[in-house]
């Protein structure tokens, strides 16, 4: 693999983007807590394009104009996603906590550029694409009976860890290529890497392990399934390349559509309106994660755009190499698109794919997966409402906490009470 950056105390220069105003921590209970709140306060001191102040010291902007992130995901050429243009890396040391989130120069799918990041999508692609859709959703509803047979006879659980957490990993450990047994650890390993504890370095390590074995095995043995479709694409990879697009593949679809998952059914217990629009057909689990992208998406922040040359955005000097990080929850709620009317439904803000939720532009999170997320989500929800159709919140909601994160919008529990029922299969 690449080495990490260079290690090394912050240089003096490791402040706020010349020519701006003091700049807004990127951390901090109200990103977390009310995140649109502190977008709007953001928005009316600083406009659309914010000087924050990472971890350490270091300068970054923060876009979260609906137009400016539209404009610099448009423009690859100069803003390209090439973290090694980064002006901050001298600087940066090899334990600084955001590196998995900014990344390092690989690769792989997701941390390379230009025609590099092209020759990968040519390989990744076309193997998710050539996912059926049904195979998909007959995982999912298999392995989501799983899941909630786990719980159904108790009348209580925690849905985040028994089921928005594990079932999109166990849903695309078996499109990959592993068998469920494999799978399982896999959701553990991941989730270990979520928590970003102690185990978070040895999680890394086996998850690389997972996925170089697999590689080793569908070369011997090719199968139906996205890994042994990579294998064919002709153009030639490294074998550590395959493994990085295999972890990107997995780590990137995982937490998003866990806490996709999550955010839709959090919505569907707790907001009211919603709730009884439900009951009287109105609205569907398809408008509830619509809404969710919109207005509560998993990912908030995503970093990032690096200029390959001094330049203007949102009337802010930008220098060749600065860190633009992707305000996508903030975006998706700028009155630019919200046409005067806050909160209100999608068709009003340009139709319901007009969000950001995905990124935008070349480097968007790939259509093919963005579908495979989408089915998992939905069948899952789907079939946890069918099994559970008293499901109810079991805390106050003002008891719920979301992750202590500015970049991912997830809440680490959901407990819930409902009538048991028996498992799939049992006598009624």
């Amino acid at each position: 693999m690449t080495p990490s950056p260079p290690a090394g105390p912050p240089a003096p220069d490791a402040a706020p983007p010349s020519g701006c105003p003091a700049a807004v921590p990127l951390s901090g209970p109200g990103f977390h807590t009310d995140p649109q709140s502190l977008y709007r306060s953001m928005r009316g001191e600083h406009g659309p394009v914010v000087p924050v102040e990472l971890p350490g010291g270091f300068p970054a902007w923060l876009v979260i104009g609906y137009r400016e992130v539209h404009q610099v995901t448009s423009d690859p050429e100069l803003f390209p996603r090439d973290v090694g243009l980064w002006n901050q890396w001298p600087h940066i040391p090899a334990d600084w906590p955001l590196l998995p989130m900014v990344g390092q120069p690989l690769p792989s799918i997701y941390f390379s550029a230009g025609e590099e990041h092209r020759r990968h999508v040519r390989m990744v692609v076309p193997a998710l694409e050539a996912v059926d859709p049904f195979e998909i959703r007959g995982h999912c509803e298999q392995l989501a009976d799983r899941l909630v047979d786990d719980f159904c006879a108790r009348g209580t659980a925690d849905l985040v860890a028994a089921f928005c957490e594990p079932l999109p990993v166990l849903v695309l450990a078996r499109l990959v290529g592993f068998p469920d047994d494999e799978g399982a650890d896999i959701a553990r390993v991941l989730k270990d890497l979520a928590d970003g504890g102690a185990e978070a370095q040895s999680a890394h390590q086996r998850f690389a392990g997972h996925m170089a074995r697999l590689v080793a095995t569908r070369r011997a043995e090719p199968g139906d399934d996205v890994t042994s479709r990579m294998l064919a694409c002709p153009e030639e990879f490294t074998d550590e390349e395959y493994m990085l697009d295999l972890m990107a593949i997995t780590a990137a679809g995982h937490l998003t559509t866990a806490d996709w998952i999550g955010n839709s059914v959090r919505l569907m217990l707790t907001e009211d309106d919603f709730a009884d629009s439900m009951a009287r057909g109105r609205r569907s689990v398809a408008d509830a994660m619509t809404e969710v992208l919109w207005e509560d998406g998993p990912t908030q922040i995503l970093a990032g755009r690096w200029p390959v040359r001094d330049t203007r955005l949102g009337e802010r000097r930008i220098k060749a190499g600065d860190l633009l990080l992707l305000g996508l929850g903030a975006a998706n709620t700028d009155p630019v698109i919200r046409q005067g009317a806050p909160g209100g439904a999608p068709s009003e803000r340009g139709g319901s794919g007009a969000h950001l939720a995905f990124s935008h532009g070349e480097y968007r999170c790939p259509f093919p997966a963005q579908e495979i997320a989408e089915i998992i989500a939905r069948t899952g929800i789907e079939v946890l409402l069918d099994r559970l159709p008293d499901l109810e919140l079991a805390v106050p909601v003002g008891e719920l906490v979301r992750r202590p994160s500015a970049f991912l919008r997830g809440t680490t529990a959901l407990p819930v009470r409902f009538t048991p029922v028996p498992t799939t299969g049992a006598p009624s």
